[in-house]
């Protein structure tokens, strides 16, 4: 009997938490494989007049939104076959390409980081397509999600112990980092997919989740176009802050006077990321799908209002640079995750429209990484090229948090009144029905 037989039947509350688990650690493991070049500054290099890490970082980026964008298609009709095999295979693609990245002379390796970049960015979909359309799919989708909160400092300060204590070049780091997390990467995967299939219940509760026809995803986009469309603009400016805040992180803190301290990405990351897990997983406890959904845009809003005030504050030099840094990462992240699992997932519970979140979760990703890369050349082209990251972050914040609630309201607004639309059909069908 396989574990997953085993496991089939038994307490539900026990298959979330080991399911909720696997995602945790299969996500974070996939980490080690993105982000770890990252903390390198590749200082006093340049191509083409632009820093040499803004053309990895930018080479990467669009790697990674290409693959949001064929996502779209690839993940909404993705079946259940195969699945971790899938992710297995798409991480070691993307670990040859740093294998290969120290070996290719510059400036061609930038090519290598797309070639990392690119297959990426199917395996949150695929990580996700085990837990939604459950009771427990805010549980399950916080562990997931804090994964890139807590994954993305811990990859960075094993990247920048191996430089500082066993001086591993700049250009060997990243591929030596994905080598550390290889042996967890093939546990945590097997056993994701031992995961049951979900319950009736949860059908019953969540509606059942489905491959989506080119037709399905275009009547949804025709039925809720707007709402979809105000929620990504404010999802696109989540990405490029958050890509900015996680890329060049490290300049910041040396900008703030923290060079050396590898522990801090580390140290700034999990109270972050205990939080957003507490407050999403949280949403569990809401049966109540519209109530939920609101909930979730109510969140979001909040994100943007600490993001807005903290940064305030240390623009006034009221508060350290150290909880600044804590705040934003919160406010951030409680923006930003919901995006990535319970949204849109409470969004397919209360339309009940045939198909699957991953659709809707990889139409934002792909508008939010295109939108993140090219703020990242118009901060190079646009003449903010010899702006200090801090300053340039801390001003992009304020911007970024003000559209956002605006964006995030009108949306919520949109949903209610599309949801009560809809009561007063079914109301007047059941009226009418002899």
């Amino acid at each position: 009997m396989t574990l997953q037989e085993h496991l089939t039947g038994k307490n539900e509350k026990l298959i979330a938490l080991i399911a909720a688990v696997a995602a945790f650690g299969t996500y974070s493991c996939m980490y080690a494989f993105r982000k770890p070049f990252t903390v390198a500054t590749f200082d006093a290099m340049v191509w083409l007049g632009i820093d040499y890490k803004i053309w990895l970082i930018f080479a990467q980026t669009v790697g990674y939104t290409l693959s949001k964008f064929y996502g779209v298609k690839f993940i909404s009709e993705m079946g259940q076959n195969a699945r971790s095999r899938a992710i297995l295979m798409f991480i070691l693609l993307s670990w040859l390409a740093l294998l290969m990245f120290p070996l290719i002379p510059q400036p061609f390796n930038i090519l290598l980081l797309f070639v990392n970049g690119f297959p990426l960015g199917m395996v949150w979909g695929l990580v996700f397509s085990y837990l939604e359309g459950r009771r427990y799919t805010e549980f399950m989708g916080a562990f997931l999600s804090v994964s890139f909160i807590f994954s993305s400092g811990l990859v960075k300060s094993v990247g920048a112990y191996l430089m500082v204590n066993f001086q591993v070049s700049q250009w060997w780091m990243p591929c030596l980092t994905g080598l550390v997390f290889a042996g967890p990467l093939l546990l945590f995967t097997w056993l994701l997919d031992q995961t049951p299939q979900p319950t009736k219940e949860d059908i019953t509760l969540r509606n059942k989740r489905v491959p989506m026809t080119r037709e399905d995803r275009l009547t949804l986009l025709k039925s809720y176009g707007f709402g979809i469309a105000m929620l990504i603009a404010g999802y696109v400016l989540l990405t490029l802050l958050r890509d900015i805040r996680d890329n060049f992180v490290s300049n910041i803190w040396l900008e703030l006077g923290f060079e050396g301290e590898s522990a801090i990405f580390t140290t700034t990351e999990v109270p972050v990321s205990i939080a957003v897990l507490v407050i999403i997983s949280s949403l569990v406890l809401v049966k109540n799908n519209i109530k939920a959904l609101i909930i979730n845009h109510i969140i979001i809003i909040i994100g943007f209002l600490i993001i807005l005030v903290t940064t305030i504050l240390f623009s006034k030099a009221l508060i350290t640079p150290v909880t600044w840094m804590i705040a934003i990462g919160l406010g951030l992240y409680m923006a930003y995750v919901p995006f990535n699992c319970v949204i849109f997932e409470r969004f397919m519970a209360v339309f009940r429209h045939t198909g699957n979140a991953g659709f809707l979760i990889y139409l934002a990703d792909s508008f939010g990484y295109l939108g993140s890369v090219s703020f990242l050349f118009y901060k190079e082209l646009g003449g903010f090229k010899h702006t200090s990251w801090t300053e340039f972050f801390s001003t992009t914040l304020v911007v970024a948090s003000v559209i956002g609630v605006v964006t995030t309201f009108v949306a919520s607004i949109y949903f209610y009144l599309k949801h009560r639309a809809g009561l007063k059909i079914l109301e007047r069908q059941i009226v009418l029905t002899p």
